[in-house]
Order: C-alpha cells, then structure tokens, then sequence
C-alpha cells in the first residue's frame, strides 16, 4: 500500500492491522446487537431466560453495553484512528510489533469479558464492569496504543496535525485517566474487588467516569471518524476548519464536567449536581457546532445524497448526534430529569446517539474503508448499502420512539397519586403499560441487526472480489 508523500518518497502503510479491527468491528457489531435484541425479547417475553442465571437479563445486559461500546466501538475507533494517522501524517505506523500487540490485546479484553460477565464476575459500575485483571490488561493495551497514535505522529510528513487526529488524541488521554482512576480497586480474590472509593464520592467518580466514556469514546472519538470520513466520502473540504478546532477546544472543556447530572436528587452535593447540569447545557453549543460543520461539508455536494447509500449513513448520523445531544442537554435540567430519570425516555436518548450516532458513522466509514483495504474499486453492492441503511433508519425511529412514549407513560404513572396521598398505580401496572413498547423496541432493534447481517454479507463478497488498483492518496 504506496502513496507518494509531498517529498516523493514512497509511503508503504500498515494496512492489515486497520483490516483486522475492521473485520472485527462488524463482528462484535453484530454480536453486541444480538445479545441487545435477546435481552429486549426478554422484556417481551421474560421466559426467554429460560431458567438460567448466565442468559437473565442482569448477566446479559452488561455483556450487551460492553459488547457494543468497547467491542464494537472501540474496535472501530483504534482501526480507523490507525487508518487515519497514517492518511493525514503520510507516515507508516510506528511499530507493526506493538500495533498487532493492541490488536490482539483488545480481543483478549473482549473475550475475557464475555466469559465473565455472563458468569456474575462484575464490580457492579456501569461500564466499568470488569473485574481488576482485565482492567490492568486494558490500561496494558491502551497505553500501548497511545505510543503507536502518538509515535506516529511524531513521524508525520506534514506541517500541521489533521483536526481528526486532534479528537482522536484526545479520546485516548481521556479514556486512560478515567478508566485508570475509576478502576482503582482493592483486589480481595482474582475475580472480586472492592472500590478504593466509598459513598457519594464512589458514586461521582463513577458518573465521572461514566458520562465521559460517552463524552470522550462515543463522542469524541467517533468526531475524529467524521472530520475525515464525511469529507472524504463526499469529496468536499471541511466546511470550516476554524470551527472545527473551536469545537474540539469547547467541547473538550465542557464534557469533563457533564457527568453529576447522572445523579440529581442523591446525596451527592447540589453544587456539584448544579454544575453538571450547567456544564451540559453549554455543552450543546461546541455539540451542535461539530454538527453543523460535518452537516455543511456537503454544501455544494447535495446531489450525492440521492446516489450514494454510505454518504447517506454518515450524513443522517450527524441528524442523530445533534438529536441526542439536544436531548441530553435537556434531559440534565433537575425539572426534566425528575420526570426522564429511571424511565425508558433514558434508554431511547442511550440508542439515538448509539445505535443513531455512533452505529451509523461507524457502518458508513466501514463501507468507505473496506474497498480500499481489500484493494477492490467498489463495494460488492451499493444497493445492498441502500437497503442497510433504510433498515437502519427505520429501525433506530421505531427503537428511540417506543423508548420516549414508554417513558413519558412510565413518569406520568409513577407521579399519579389519589387523594390521601397514595400512588394510583402500581409498579407491576406501570410495567404492563410499557409491553407494546418493548414489542415495537424488539421490532426496530431486530431491523438494525438484520442491516448488520446484510453488512457483513456485504464486506465478505467485496473481500472476494477481483483484486483492483485503488488511488492511495491521503
């Protein structure tokens, strides 16, 4: 794989690392989707656990999240931030060694957990599940794929550093402080430990932490992914370069602090649970300032949009991302959290920027990657591309929309009280009004694996086709 750099010295870059997390990006992306769509059939049909303690909801559900954040998601972020550091600094990774090593290391992680969440090996924090060996062999992993992003970039051929590779850097400080401080654990046996915290301040580091594996994995590691995939993909420069650096500074300054608003009416604080709600807030101006300019790179270039299925996936993400960041903004006012807090309105604002937002850029710069990997001129099928994504689409409405009635009926039971001062409902007959809900989530969360399925089809049959020579340039 050669490009020319503006030196005219030939560039070979290290693609078969990229291909590996690319493969297994679609991989755990459709393990992690399964698992969700068993896990929502069981809040249809609860049988479904069929009497075992290793497939109940509570020993799936965090198999699900961490399947779909870390395995999914963090595959996409390190193969594509090795894809582009590369592109932009005109550099080869810095060790081939120490790339495999991240690779191999990060499956080791995902494997690990997926034998023992299921089994009840857990800390009990969201997100932060794992128990103190694979939290030592994630901080392991990740400081090694720090030094190959950061080496590479020493070795860049180029003047400045590509805005992307500022998200990506970012994302991978970010992730390594807060997994290391909240991971900080009193070993008892090799499968139980305890907090090093206590109390509310266990509570904050963990919403600290746990706010900002959003803010810095799934927000600002998937930006890197659209500063230069949405771009590339609709052959138009970023619409303002300047903007794009003010929203990295902005957004990174806020979001540090976002995590409080996870703990309203607790016994954290109320300076500090003000605070993460003001930050939020102000969090939505840099949100949508990274919205708009992704948005109004295609000025100009609207008509591709008809023709070009994966433009349409990375473009409809920014739709979602600006959706979902509105909603949490709001959501972190105390008034509207009181009602949203607890309900499956919180679950709907989860999958419009998961499933909306960070499944849709990840697919669309998957679909961009994979011809260029192979080494084939196209995908297999644009028109398979097209039908994935409309039941992508379809799927997330149906999925989000369920979530927001259910929650709006879930808050409006929940504070129905009778004369004397009693509840009018019940909790069970809070749950009853909620199953046509689960059954459409079901619904629209089947539709989204099913795009999975075809997806991988997809990419499979491009990796069979005839080997073509593809333009290298960055």
């Amino acid at each position: 794989m050669q490009a020319e750099n503006q030196n005219s010295t030939p560039v070979v870059y290290n693609y078969k690392v990229v291909q590996q997390f690319t493969v297994m990006t679609v991989v755990w992306g459709i393990v992690g989707m399964l698992v969700g769509v068993l896990i929502a059939a069981q809040l249809v049909w609860p049988d479904l656990n069929f009497g075992q303690a290793w497939l109940s909801f509570g020993r799936l559900r965090p198999l699900h999240t961490n399947a779909v954040i870390f395995a999914f998601g963090g595959s996409a972020l390190i193969g594509t931030s090795f894809y582009i550091v590369q592109r932009t600094c005109q550099a080869r990774l810095i060790s081939d060694t120490l790339a495999a090593i991240v690779f191999w290391g990060w499956q080791l992680v995902i494997v690990l957990a997926a034998i023992t969440l299921p089994m009840g090996i857990t800390t009990s924090k969201e997100y932060a599940e794992l128990e103190w060996p694979i939290d030592i062999l994630i901080a392991i992993v990740w400081i090694l794929y720090a030094i190959v992003f950061f080496g590479t970039i020493t070795k860049r051929r180029t003047s400045h550093i590509y805005v992307a590779n500022w998200f990506y850097g970012a994302f991978i400080i970010a992730i390594a402080f807060l997994h290391i401080l909240n991971s900080a654990e009193i070993p008892v046996t090799l499968t139980k430990s305890y907090s090093a915290y206590a109390g509310a301040v266990d509570a904050m580091v963990q919403w600290w932490y746990g706010h900002n594996a959003v803010g810095f994995l799934l927000t600002a590691g998937f930006l890197g992914m659209m500063y230069y995939f949405v771009p590339k993909q609709a052959e138009r420069p970023v619409y303002s370069y300047r903007l794009s650096i003010v929203h990295f500074w902005a957004l990174i300054a806020t979001y540090i602090w976002a995590g409080p608003h996870h703990l309203h009416y607790t016994a954290l604080p109320g300076w500090v649970q003000s605070l993460g709600m003001v930050m939020s807030i102000i969090l939505l101006a840099p949100s949508w300032g990274g919205m708009i300019n992704g948005v109004m790179t295609l000025s100009g270039a609207w008509d591709k949009l008809r023709t070009d299925p994966v433009l349409r996936f990375l473009v409809v993400s920014l739709s979602f991302y600006g959706m979902s960041t509105f909603e949490g903004s709001m959501m972190s006012i105390k008034s509207v959290n009181a009602m949203s807090h607890y309900t499956d309105w919180t679950i709907g604002h989860v999958h419009s920027g998961a499933l909306g937002w960070v499944a849709m850029i990840t697919i669309g710069s998957v679909y961009h990657l994979v011809p260029v990997l192979f080494g084939k001129k196209s995908l297999f099928s644009i028109k398979l591309v097209s039908v994935h994504f409309w039941l992508s689409t379809v799927g997330t409405v149906l999925y989000i929309a369920s979530m927001w009635v259910n929650g709006i009926i879930q808050a409006l039971m929940w504070h129905a009280y009778n004369t004397d001062g009693t509840l009018t409902y019940s909790f069970a007959e809070s749950v009853s009004a909620s199953h046509p809900g689960y059954i459409v989530r079901f619904a629209g969360g089947s539709m989204f694996l099913l795009g999975m399925l075809i997806m991988a089809y997809n990419v499979w049959k491009t990796s069979q086709m005839p080997a073509a020579t593809v333009e290298q340039s960055s």
